[in-house]
């Protein structure tokens, strides 16, 4: 199956493919590129996903951040306010050490994680978790 990044690539230029709003049959089969790749993900966490988007038509709003997003997106930020990352695996960019902590220079966690990727909290809710609380947990 083609990776993630792949797919939304291909997503990007802009042209909404009609199977992906007008049928739920169209979506499934879209959602199963985009998720092909996602571990831990059974046929109804999928097909709830496909559900959710198509009962309330949010398809084609909740994928327009990937096809019109034109920002310079590994540049560094400069961000001045605490900053927690936790970084996976097989996300579409698995930001390196080095680069967060120049992009973000309030850097308070920074943790690789062995499993998971761009839907970590669905794939992967236990360590989603575990990572918040570690994440803000200097802060308290």
């Amino acid at each position: 199956m083609m990776p993630v990044a792949n797919r939304i690539n291909q997503l990007r230029g802009g042209q909404t493919p009609p199977k992906f709003t007008n049928h739920s049959g169209g979506m499934s089969h879209e959602e199963n590129f985009i998720l092909a790749d996602v571990g831990g993900l059974t046929r109804d966490d999928i097909l709830d996903n496909v559900t959710l988007y198509w009962l309330t038509k949010t398809a084609v709003s909740s994928a327009r951040l990937y096809w019109e997003s034109k920002l310079a997106f590994f540049a560094s930020k400069g961000v001045a306010i605490p900053i927690a990352v936790s970084a996976f695996p097989d996300e579409i960019y698995t930001a390196p050490r080095s680069w967060t902590q120049e992009a973000y220079p309030k850097l308070i966690y920074y943790n690789r994680l062995p499993k998971g990727g761009h839907f970590a909290a669905w794939e992967q809710p236990q360590e989603f978790s575990e990572e918040l609380r570690a994440s803000f947990r200097s802060l308290r």
